[in-house]
């Protein structure tokens, strides 16, 4: 996963952790805007999500981000 890409993860994943708690859940789609702008790297992401570590939909915020910031 590319870099920019896993800060991202981080920033999506902390701000909604602090807005509503560590309880929240989010699918991978949280990362991006509603429009498909960049295909590229919802492909990366959707295949580090779904193929590489076959997730639910929704997962806990708080899992996704430990799991960035191990480079799992």
């Amino acid at each position: 996963m590319n870099a920019a890409l896993k800060a991202k993860i981080i920033s999506v994943c902390n701000q909604k952790i602090s807005q509503k708690g560590e309880g929240v859940g989010l699918s991978f789609y949280a990362f991006f805007a509603n429009r498909n702008d960049d295909p590229d790297l919802l492909m990366e992401a959707a295949t580090w999500w779904i193929q590489t570590h076959r997730l639910d939909h929704f997962e806990k915020a708080v899992k996704i981000r430990d799991m960035v910031l191990s480079g799992t």
